[in-house]
């Protein structure tokens, strides 16, 4: 029979809705129910792409006598945690400062009042590795809460308390300068792998933010090692086993340092960002890889992840069922040279496996291979391997897919819609664009209410009930500003204005500028989340930064633009010290130090020849965080465009930095120059 979670929203709720624990969603009832019968809440937060979810799922949640003790002795609540952002951070908080690490599944076991008193991640079904089973583990808390009553409580009283005060080192509120971003570079430089791209050891994540800070960077001072730290890790992961050579995008992270065996699951937010990066680097570069990864990522996007509203799904699985019937991560992904040898015949199968690195032995698990394109000297056929791809992704198709989890997250919405609005704009994709304006029209259809606050999630066109998070405004309000820029419509700079303005009033502390991650008037938990670091995507406090800065740069609004410069007090405190963690920070300290430039692009009609070759140049300009305003010396609908004629009745740009602006001009070349393009 169903738990209550069969009316959730959230598709990874609804895969534990037929489990024989009687899971609550999280709401009030669970803790007064849990007060009523006197016992503790065991809270499980996980997502739907998360491999260890599912492991723990089947072995404990689907296991009817493990259910039975749960029901028996605890309140059980589960979380998405892509639904519930602020309860996973409250609470991975605790479990990171008790045990000094974290991950999902989480596993949290707290007193009626939300008090945390024990934690822990994946439990095994039996013991092993020096870790308690789950009904060892269980047993262990019932005894103590019936019989320690006392010392249980106090110590959640106390990490309840440890939690609460703990202030944020917020700096000054001072927009980091040439020094701070100085010294961030030669962090990151210092922790750059220069053999294989990228940063750190294993497992190795995609960089996102830090490289847009590098090719800002690099923009903005004409460093060249810092172009070149973001180029080589760009192209060892374009031909490492972390993206996808069939069918483009990413994968969440690799687990070794040389990008080769990933950790399959495909996040909406990941290759959002990564399209944008690469986009920015073919900007800057020129580079045909950078190109060709920036439109396949973005072909996935759409192929694969749009959903019939015209919204993104969240993610991928990394599991899926190998052919046999069992869930296998990686199945999808995976070729043996058997394999090749099936699907191309002797000869082909022979090239496809030199050319994608496949090997009798394997680089993954049973002798299977992740297809890479490793470096080599020698030359291919580019017809005959464009063949053998098609033949190989028919084929993979053919196989059973991974399962999608469909519900809508704003914020990583807002992502892919500046990805895709600008991806189509720098390679003469309408379609591309076209599939931003719907992402962005379903957002305000639907996630948007008369007041412009934002819901967090949507499914199959039904919004969710939990409220938009900090970084649900902010990504939102910066895929709105690259929709106005990119279509010169100005309405999507007024549903920015809407955002960012509850920014301001609901996300922001009077006293000290510094942001929360949830809104004044939020369900209050124990304690009021708040992290200007950067995880998997940019940090809500930094993206809310560089959306106010772009919406000040637009409209001249000092209000808006004395916000972010004292939200960015927080990156000059922590910029150089761990510059791997506030990444997109620093790259809005980049436009801020640029000015940023504010380009006005007047013509006679947006289709107008001459004006769309201005258009164009304007958008392909490197220049840090820079603005783009386009339309009609008569249109109201940007402040930019307000007292711009044109030069002897020619279409003209006009761009100003820092209260000064320079001669206008209808000649795209000394646009090119002026936007340091």
């Amino acid at each position: 029979m169903p738990n209550r979670l069969a009316q959730a929203t959230s598709p990874y709720l609804l895969q534990h809705a037929d489990n024989p624990v009687d899971w609550w969603p999280w709401e009030q009832g669970a803790f007064e129910e849990a007060r009523r019968r006197d016992v503790p809440v065991f809270l499980s937060v996980g997502y739907s792409a998360c491999h260890w979810c599912h492991v723990m799922a089947h072995e404990s949640f689907e296991d009817q006598a493990t259910a039975d003790y749960l029901n028996e002795h605890f309140v059980s609540v589960k979380v998405d945690r892509e639904e519930r952002p602020d309860v996973d951070a409250v609470y991975m908080e605790a479990v990171q400062a008790a045990t000094g690490q974290g991950g999902w599944p989480m596993s949290v076991f707290m007193t009626p009042d939300g008090e945390p008193f024990y934690f822990g991640t994946y439990f095994p079904p039996e013991p092993r590795h020096g870790m308690p089973s789950f009904r060892q583990l269980l047993q262990g808390v019932h005894q103590a809460w019936t019989e320690r009553r006392d010392e249980v409580t106090d110590v959640a009283g106390k990490i309840a308390r440890d939690l609460a005060e703990r202030e944020l080192s917020y700096g000054d509120d001072r927009v980091p300068g040439e020094q701070e971003l100085a010294q961030a570079l030669l962090g990151l430089t210092r922790e750059y792998d220069p053999q294989r791209g990228g940063f750190g050891g294993a497992p190795k994540f995609p960089p996102s933010m830090v490289l847009e800070f590098l090719l800002r960077h690099h923009a903005r001072t004409g460093a060249e090692g810092a172009l070149q730290m973001a180029a080589d890790t760009c192209e060892r992961m374009a031909r490492g086993g972390i993206y996808d050579q069939l069918g483009g995008g990413f994968a969440r992270y690799s687990v070794d340092r040389d990008w080769v065996v990933p950790h399959f699951e495909k996040m909406l937010y990941d290759n959002a960002l990564l399209c944008r990066v690469y986009a920015h680097l073919w900007r800057a570069t020129g580079s045909e890889l950078a190109r060709r990864v920036a439109l396949e990522t973005a072909d996935f996007m759409v192929r694969e992840l749009r959903t019939p509203e015209g919204g993104f799904a969240s993610a991928l699985d990394a599991d899926s069922d190998d052919g046999t019937g069992r869930h296998v991560e990686g199945a999808y992904y995976v070729w043996t040279p058997a394999q090749l040898r099936e699907v191309l015949g002797e000869d082909d199968a022979e090239l496809a496996a030199r050319y994608f690195g496949v090997t009798e032995e394997g680089t993954f698990e049973e002798g299977a291979s992740v297809l890479q394109l490793p470096q080599r000297n020698d030359v291919f056929d580019a017809e005959r391997i464009d063949g053998i791809r098609e033949r190989l992704l028919a084929a993979r198709a053919a196989r059973p897919a991974p399962g999608r989890d469909d519900k809508v997250v704003a914020a990583w919405n807002g992502l892919a819609i500046a990805a895709l609005a600008e991806t189509g704009a720098y390679f003469g994709r309408p379609d591309l664009t076209e599939a931003a304006v719907a992402a962005g029209d379903l957002l305000v259809r639907l996630h948007l209410d008369e007041k412009a606050r934002i819901a967090r999630t949507s499914k199959d066109g039904h919004v969710g009930a939990n409220a938009g998070v900090l970084e649900d405004y902010a990504d939102v309000a910066e895929g709105f500003l690259a929709l106005a820029s990119v279509t010169g419509d100005g309405a999507w700079l007024k549903f920015a204005g809407l955002l960012v303005d509850h920014i301001l009033e609901r996300f922001t502390d009077e006293a000290s500028g510094a942001l929360y991650d949830t809104a004044s008037d939020a369900e209050r938990l124990i304690r009021r989340p708040q992290d200007p670091t950067d995880n998997a995507a940019p940090s809500g406090w930094t993206a809310a930064a560089g959306a106010l800065l772009s919406y000040a740069a637009h409209t001249g609004s000092e209000r808006h633009r004395t916000a972010a410069e004292r939200a960015l007090g927080v990156v000059k405190a922590l910029g150089p010290r761990v510059p791997r963690f506030i990444g997109w920070g620093l790259a809005v300290a980049e436009a801020a130090l640029d000015g940023p430039r504010e380009v006005a692009v007047v013509g006679p009609a947006l289709d107008d020849p001459a004006t769309t070759a201005l258009h164009r140049t304007a958008l392909l300009g490197t220049a840090p965080g820079a603005v783009i305003a386009v339309g009609t010396p008569e249109s109201d609908e940007f402040p930019l465009l307000a007292d711009r004629p044109l030069v002897g009745g020619e279409p003209a740009a006009y761009v100003c930095r820092n209260f000064t602006c320079d001669a206008p001009t209808t000649d795209p070349d000394r646009l090119r120059t002026a936007l340091g393009s």
